[in-house]
């Protein structure tokens, strides 16, 4: 079974960060909604306790795990056999920001990037998270418009005016309305055409 890590923080953009979380597991992908450091932990008697991300249009989201959950606790190094195939970095302010500044998350990043698997980013995420990462280099991209100058080192190859840019292992899609394409296209370089093209029926897609 393909595995998929998608990151949500406080500030992270709904329709980013849970677009690809469904369609995914429509597809059979095991994602895991993953919280970064600084997202507020709440309890109850019956099923213990979580982190919650609050995100940009004031809905909570509930996360499956942690980041430091991919990190040994014994000497901090990154546990590379529990990495997935894909990693998805919704956008929003200040979630991308906050996604930004954990240096766990830009480890992971940047370590998938190195073993060539899939590194996907939406809106702000792929100007502000991934410049950190090095998964731009070389690649073309997108974002959410005016956006690039953040990331001016990679000026030179953004894509303007389209809803998606998919470059050897970097899926990146301009904002929210885009959504539904850019998880799409995960969808279908993690699962085939076949796979895609039924959700597409299923889901009554344009």
């Amino acid at each position: 079974m393909k595995k998929a890590i998608v990151f949500i923080a406080d500030g992270s953009e709904e329709i980013e960060a849970l677009t690809p979380v469904d369609y995914l597991r429509r597809a059979g992908v095991e994602v895991t909604l993953t919280a970064i450091g600084g997202c507020d932990v709440i309890s109850d008697s019956a099923s213990g306790s979580a982190y919650v991300a609050e995100c940009s249009h004031k809905v909570c989201l509930l996360a499956d795990a942690h980041v430091l959950d991919y990190f040994d606790d014994a000497n901090g190094s990154l546990l590379e056999d529990n990495l997935p195939d894909a990693i998805i970095i919704p956008g929003g302010m200040p979630g991308s920001v906050n996604i930004a500044n954990d240096k766990e998350v830009i480890e992971l990043v940047r370590r998938m990037n190195e073993m060539g698997r899939l590194v996907c980013a939406i809106c702000a995420a792929p100007a502000v998270v991934l410049p950190k990462t090095g998964a731009l280099e070389g690649k073309k991209w997108t974002c959410y418009p005016g956006m690039q100058e953040q990331a001016a080192s990679y000026v030179a190859l953004h894509q303007e005016g389209v809803p998606f840019v998919h470059d050897a292992n970097l899926i990146t899609g301009r904002g929210p309305g885009a959504a539904e394409e850019f998880s799409m296209e995960i969808v279908r370089t993690l699962c085939g055409e076949e796979t895609a093209q039924k959700i597409k029926t299923g889901s009554c897609q344009r």
